[in-house]
């Protein structure tokens, strides 16, 4: 699979809707056990703002180029992950194949040209120095081990998705978005470990056109924070987003323009300034 772009315009409108029409049909394949999965990811801020109505001078979210969902962990405890993997096969996903044309366990394919869904789970005992590494499910299928995803399945919201899927069907079906504030949790840790162009700009979209505002972001993140994981993340929020020139600012405006833009990181150093302000924090 090619590396992700480390600008906006390696990103298509046409591949976020077909992103979509792929959660879409996952939603009418998986069906009862839907509520033991949840959307994460680069396809959330879409999922979350209406793309339709957006505040003054805003532009779409660029999008994703794959579908991330989260399992439940209690999914794996009761063995219904099996259940997961057959209607997989029956729909016909398939293992995707790295770079090297070796097999995927954690990331499966379907149409042409493909759309990939990666899946992640929370061990219960897990450590930020697993983040990444594969969790066993079956013998061909594994989920990446990653940090505070527990917490999107506090901090969500259902969403209806309603078009065709991915199969050209017509269909309509709810689904479970992770949350406001377990999202800016979720990106925060992602940016430290992996400190991607992409995780910075999908904050910074996330904190300026969310609701009404950060403080309705901001009152999503206070429930969360007797959590360590929220504490970890609002920490390393403050230290990668505190001036002009730090690692997150600076990424974000990489991401939109290919170079530094002083309006840009200021506006994310104020957004995050903001939001851990409201957070007590």
């Amino acid at each position: 699979m090619p590396e992700k772009p480390i600008t906006a315009d390696g990103y298509s409108p046409n591949q976020v809707a077909r992103v979509k029409a792929t959660c879409l049909y996952l939603a009418t394949k998986l069906g009862d056990l839907m509520p033991e999965l949840v959307v994460v990811g680069g396809l959330v801020p879409s999922l979350l703002i209406d793309q339709e109505n957006l505040p003054a001078n805003a532009t779409p979210h660029v999008g994703t180029l794959d579908l991330d969902l989260g399992l439940a962990f209690a999914l794996v405890g009761e063995e219904r992950y099996q259940a997961v993997a057959e209607r997989l096969r029956q729909a016909n996903f398939r293992p995707d194949t790295n770079e090297d044309g070796n097999t995927t366990r954690q990331r499966w394919r379907i149409s042409d040209p493909p759309v990939t869904v990666d899946f992640l789970i929370e061990p219960a005992k897990n450590a930020e120095a697993d983040a990444g590494r594969l969790f066993p499910l079956a013998r061909d299928w594994a989920a990446i081990i990653a940090p505070g995803l527990h917490l999107a399945f506090i901090n969500n919201r259902k969403v209806v998705l309603s078009g065709q899927t991915i199969v050209g069907e017509t269909a309509q079906r709810e689904i479970r978005v992770c949350g406001a504030g377990a999202f800016v949790v979720l990106k925060a840790l992602a940016f430290r470990i992996r400190g991607e162009n992409k995780d910075a700009y999908d904050l910074f979209y996330l904190l300026r056109n969310y609701g009404r505002g950060i403080s309705d972001v901001a009152a999503e993140l206070r429930p969360l924070l007797s959590d360590q994981s929220a504490i970890k993340a609002l920490d390393y929020l403050r230290h990668d987003f505190e001036g002009l020139d730090s690692i997150g600012p600076r990424r974000v405006a990489k991401f939109l323009y290919g170079r530094p833009d002083a309006d840009t990181q200021a506006d994310a150093v104020g957004f995050v300034r903001q939001v851990l302000q409201e957070c007590g924090t």
